[in-house]
């Protein structure tokens, strides 16, 4: 038999299931991406709902093993540790958890996709002993851009306190706007980073900056304009991606010079780029999960529940 510990996370893309081991520390995941048409640039909530509720059962029936015993559930609740914070979308993986947790008579955790998403970035970078001291993590998606000062804390592992964040255009909404508009599915992440690889010559970019904080909303524009003049398609992906990566190495060096030299985290769906990972590792030695633990997934959150049993 094998102790394990079961993780849920329902974001507004992708429906998440894992456990982590609790012999060797290892993670199983299952997780399938919400379906969106082509040509649409997400989910009602609504909808979100409806297709966590059909895909959870066959995600779990997957991912469970006749040999394991599940010794906690966690499960995120919402998408940020601030007060408010709140998408329905969550409410789908907190009844499931809650029940589970119930019926087997054992502990129930409650986290925020942003901490489950850190928790995976630390656990998939092998940098687990960050969680010890102050570090700066960067949450780059589509319904959060920010970056926050993470301290440890007792009771809830960590803190995070938002110290830099965009102004308006989230990094995943700027992507997919700029994918779909180039005819790719949604989420665009992966097919606008393989047309952007493509082009070899450097793009003129200049992050909209105020403060600490930064701007998207005109990379949207500037690709449309872009489009429209007859610009080829690998010119246009990778300049949206270099003008994400100018935002994020504005507000990296504004909070270190701020803040001191911390360390450098990066998570979030759109932190799987390789274009930016490759730039921000080499200019800063920040760490970066591997892909499968950038994009939405619950591995973070059974990492924060294996840490809640005292097992990590």
């Amino acid at each position: 038999m094998r102790n394990v510990y079961l993780a849920i996370d329902t974001s507004n893309y992708t429906t998440s299931t894992a456990v982590l081991h609790e012999d060797d520390k290892s993670i199983a995941q299952q997780k399938k991406l919400l379906p969106v048409k082509q040509g649409e640039l997400g989910l009602r909530q609504s909808d979100a709902v409806f297709h966590h509720t059909q895909q959870i059962p066959d995600l779990l029936d997957t991912l469970w093993k006749d040999d394991y015993v599940p010794k906690a559930v966690g499960v995120s609740i919402k998408p940020r540790d601030a007060e408010g914070s709140y998408m329905p979308c969550f409410s789908v993986g907190t009844g499931i958890g809650r029940a589970i947790a119930k019926t087997h008579g054992i502990p129930f955790y409650s986290f925020s996709h942003q901490g489950g998403h850190i928790a995976a970035a630390l656990y998939g970078a092998d940098c687990l002993d960050l969680i010890r001291n102050p570090f700066i993590a960067f949450h780059v998606s589509g319904g959060t851009t920010e970056a926050v000062l993470v301290r440890p804390d007792k009771e809830h592992i960590f803190s995070a306190e938002i110290v830099s964040c965009s102004l308006d255009l989230k990094g995943g909404q700027a992507v997919d706007r700029v994918g779909v508009m180039l005819g790719l599915s949604f989420p665009a992440g992966k097919e606008l980073e393989q047309l952007a690889l493509q082009w070899k010559q450097p793009c003129k970019v200049k992050a909209s900056v105020k403060g600490q904080d930064f701007s998207l909303s005109g990379i949207e524009n500037q690709c449309k304009k872009l489009l429209e003049t007859g610009h080829p398609k690998e010119e246009i992906a990778r300049f949206c991606l270099d003008s994400i990566l100018a935002a994020l190495d504005y507000a990296a060096q504004t909070l270190l010079q701020m803040h001191g030299n911390l360390p450098l985290l990066f998570a979030g769906g759109v932190m799987s780029n390789s274009i930016i990972r490759q730039t921000l590792t080499d200019k800063y030695g920040a760490y970066f999960a591997p892909p499968e633990y950038s994009a939405d997934n619950a591995a973070g959150i059974a990492v924060l529940t294996a840490m809640k049993e005292g097992q990590l």
